[in-house]
């Protein structure tokens, strides 16, 4: 029998959990109550095998403090226990009775945490640190990422097959991937406490959380999002993020406060997923501590994204960044072609502040995927189970004719030029562009813009469709290398509309039919932005091209006169989001001059002009 016993009292301050000394190990652990027990626990007991009651003499306010001393800990695990109610550690490393998703019987269960100190070897591993204007971000979802049959992975729903997909992100162009919630979350629902209920809480709605919006064991990573039979989600985890950092790319991941968690506890976890996983960023969602996150001195430099971060002064790089949803929603009225949007797209077009991040995105969790957005007028979440009561009113969507799945040739034609209007609006803007994983390949859920609790097909991504849309992920793919090409369209700090260099043309200037005069009528769905080239610098040092975007939102056809050139200079089409056959764009060295000063554009067409030397 292993023998443990308390050692004496230790001076020094420790950190909440469990902390490793020269004896044996220490505890740590906020709780309100009289008595509070340390309870170790062998294998699949139900009992302790021993209890230790923390002395009196080291509680500190509301912190109880014990260390345990002890040769060899392997296969203990503890949980706690206060006037008579067992309680896990808040501060758990990892879990027993989490490895399977949605267990119903695991419900009913304290988890326990395991008494280990795992190591891993990181070798020459370092963040990338990609500034925010040279990022792609790419959103996903852990388990729907890779769980349909079709993905082509091993491990379906885990990290290592997030993993395995990471030629497919460097293909396609991303920079960052963004995962959502992946600290150890209870998907199943259960129905909220209600004091004096006869009829008792313990048994699940039949729901999920499928997102994982919810509170959870903010130390640990989720057990089921690992692969194998001994699930190891800190080493698979930690192993995602080494091999994303190998190639150059940076991981974030969503944190989730209901904010009934002390600010210090909510620090804690940012710091601990920070550190003892070198992630690239923390997006804080929910109810956090921002102003006290945002000004933590140990995490400056670390990229922060929230959907405001208020007045906070930031000097040097930017590290905060800010969740743009006012992107989505105007870009969506721009795309469909609502009244009085001109004005918008001028704003989210160049909205870049000098000192945080801007986070854009056509498409998010909550919401229609890019897909949808052009296949539905109307949400369709009845298999949500709340008479498709729940869920956004608000899409801003156009179904382009007909509503949901179709075959009619002009719907479907007319639906793929509206997703690569979506893209160019996207990738085109300044500030740093985010896509929902799978909106690259035409991602649909069915008209479901709610989907919290669809752990199936409707939020599974189908990889099939990367073979029948194709030309969508060319397509995207090909902006994305564009965006990449020329700094113009990625510069650092917000354009100021002014000739500040003194040569002869402002940074960013707007237009309309007309060159130099834009037209902002409450009627006028049309615009043209032109980018002067002197004011961004390729690697080389050299000045990038001037580009001018003819924005058509109209159902109409426009045609629009173009500004002037240089000596000796033309205007080569580079992308024609109305040209089907050539899948709205022109490879490098073939684009087509344009042969006089105007150019004609049809209705819903964006036309990218690049000026070059003859």
């Amino acid at each position: 029998m292993k023998q443990y016993r308390i050692a004496g009292r230790e001076p020094g301050y420790y950190p909440m959990g469990m902390t490793k000394t020269a004896g044996g190990i220490h505890f740590s652990v906020a709780a309100q109550g009289v008595e509070l027990r340390l309870l170790f626990f062998l294998e699949n007991d139900k009992e302790p095998v021993c209890t230790f009651l923390f002395p009196e003499k080291e509680k500190r306010g509301e912190v109880f403090s014990v260390t345990i001393l002890g040769d060899d800990f392997t296969g203990i695990s503890y949980c706690y226990e206060i006037d008579g109610k067992r309680f896990s550690d808040p501060y758990g490393r990892a879990f027993t009775h989490k490895d399977n998703w949605g267990d119903l019987e695991e419900t009913a269960v304290i988890p326990k945490s395991p008494v280990r100190f795992d190591s891993f070897e990181w070798g020459e591993e370092k963040r990338p640190l990609i500034p925010y204007e040279n990022s792609v971000i790419y959103r996903i979802h852990v388990r729907g990422f890779t769980m349909h049959s079709s993905s082509g992975t091993t491990y379906k729903g885990t990290f290592r097959a997030i993993e395995d997909k990471i030629p497919y992100l460097k293909e396609l162009g991303i920079t960052s991937v963004e995962l959502m919630p992946v600290y150890e979350f209870q998907e199943v629902i259960l129905p909220e406490t209600v004091y004096g209920n006869p009829y008792g809480v313990d048994k699940p709605t039949g729901k999920l959380n499928y997102w994982g919006y919810t509170s959870g064991y903010y130390f640990a990573p989720k057990a089921s999002y690992a692969s194998g039979d001994q699930k190891d989600p800190v080493l698979e985890l930690k192993s995602l993020v080494k091999a994303l950092h190998k190639e150059g790319m940076e991981l974030i991941t969503e944190l989730y406060f209901t904010g009934k968690e002390s600010p210090s506890f909510v620090l804690d976890a940012v710091r601990f997923w920070a550190e003892e996983f070198h992630l690239d960023g923390i997006h804080l969602v929910g109810y956090p501590p921002l102003d006290l996150t945002g000004r933590d001195p140990y995490l400056k430099g670390l990229k922060l994204w929230a959907d405001s971060w208020g007045d906070i002064p930031q000097k040097g790089p930017k590290y905060l960044a800010e969740y743009n949803d006012s992107f989505q929603m105007d870009m969506r009225r721009v795309l469909k072609g609502d009244e009085e949007q001109m004005k918008n797209l001028v704003f989210q077009t160049r909205n870049n502040p000098s000192d945080r991040g801007m986070i854009h995105f056509m498409a998010n969790t909550n919401g229609f995927t890019m897909m949808d957005m052009v296949s539905y007028d109307t949400k369709h979440n009845e298999a949500n189970g709340e008479f498709n009561q729940d869920g956004n009113l608000y899409n801003y969507s156009w179904n382009c004719g007909t509503e949901g799945p179709t075959r009619k040739k002009k719907v479907v034609e007319l639906r793929r030029k509206q997703l690569r209007n979506a893209f160019l609006l996207l990738l085109l803007s300044q500030g740093t562009p985010l896509i929902m994983a799978g909106d690259e390949f035409g991602n649909t859920q069915s008209g479901n813009n709610n989907a919290y609790c669809q752990d199936n097909d409707i939020s599974w991504l189908n990889w099939n469709l990367l073979k029948t849309n194709r030309d969508l992920f060319e397509f995207v793919k090909a902006v994305i290398a564009f965006r990449k090409a020329h700094p113009v369209f990625r510069r650092r700090e917000e354009a100021k509309n002014m000739d500040y260099l003194a040569c002869g043309f402002p940074d960013v200037s707007y237009h309309g039919v007309k060159p130099w005069y834009p037209e902002y009528e409450n009627f006028r769905r049309q615009l043209g932005i032109l980018y002067w080239g002197d004011y961004a610098r390729k690697p080389d040092g050299t000045a990038d091209n001037h580009f001018y975007v003819a924005y058509n939102m109209h159902w109409e056809p426009h045609t629009f006169d173009l500004p002037n050139l240089p000596k000796n200079h033309q205007w080569h089409v580079v992308f024609h989001t109305d040209k089907m056959e050539e899948n709205g764009r022109y490879e490098e060295g073939n684009e087509p001059v344009v042969e006089g000063k105007s150019f004609p554009i049809p209705p819903r067409t964006i036309v990218v002009f690049m000026g070059k030397a003859d």
